[in-house]
């Protein structure tokens, strides 16, 4: 009779390895995956959430409520160039330089609305909220962090940009802002980028990336904060 081993070790390599959605394709596939499904279907054909409040084409948004968002904004995109440049743990500086970081774009759009007469609002609660959350999380918990990472910049030169357009529409006589501008080739950026991040994620356990694509409600939620600044 065979040894107990033997058979159990059989059962085991019988059981189907679970695959999760995008994972064949790297892991960034896997993080967009989760993204689009929090995304209403009028934002993206993949969206599972149920609309809350109107939609951007109906908003009415005020100058200073845009200034609020991009003074958030920028905190937001100080905090994450601040943690990779810093590197509390050896793979945020992968991160370095990227071609998307925002900070510096923001700081001539706020010097250009300065220049009109506009006084510059100090940040509120949800960019200094979302600000120490990510400080206080990237010492802690790597994958986690890199979730915000990836979100934050990809939904930006996305939904970010569409929703850019329409507000320069309405309140900017159509400037097109820094803010919405990137040196060099965005696509070529993101493609980049997508690939540290694959690099970054292959030394990943499974259990670990499970915690990053677990964070992706939160990332939406402080950044949707934020995004509410503009109709306040």
């Amino acid at each position: 009779m065979a040894p107990k081993s033997v058979v159990v070790s059989a059962t085991t390599a019988e059981k189907p390895k679970k695959r999760y959605p995008g994972e064949a394709k790297g892991f960034v596939e896997e993080m967009r995956f989760v993204a689009m499904k929090l995304h209403t279907r009028d934002q993206a054909k993949e969206g599972e959430k149920e609309p809350q409040g109107q939609p951007v084409a109906k908003w009415e948004p005020s100058i200073d409520g845009y200034l609020r968002f991009l003074v958030d904004s920028k905190l937001v995109y100080d905090t994450l160039e601040g943690i990779v440049q810093k590197a509390a743990f050896d793979s945020y500086s992968e991160f370095r330089n990227t071609g998307l970081e925002r900070s510096e774009k923001l700081t001539k759009d706020l010097e250009w609305f300065k220049e009109q007469g506009h006084t510059i609002p100090e940040p509120s609660s949800p960019g200094v909220t979302y600000a120490l959350y990510l400080e206080e999380l990237s010492e802690k918990d790597p994958q986690a962090f890199i979730c915000h990472f990836y979100n934050i910049y990809f939904a930006h030169s996305a939904g970010g940009r569409m929703i850019g357009k329409k507000v320069a529409e309405k309140i900017l006589d159509k400037k097109e802002l820094e803010f919405y501008k990137w040196d060099g080739e965005l696509s070529q950026l993101l493609q980049n980028v997508r690939e540290k991040l694959n690099k970054v994620a292959e030394g990943w356990t499974r259990e670990e990336k499970n915690r990053c694509l677990e964070e992706t409600e939160k990332s939406f939620k402080y950044s949707g904060d934020i995004l509410r600044l503009i109709l306040s």
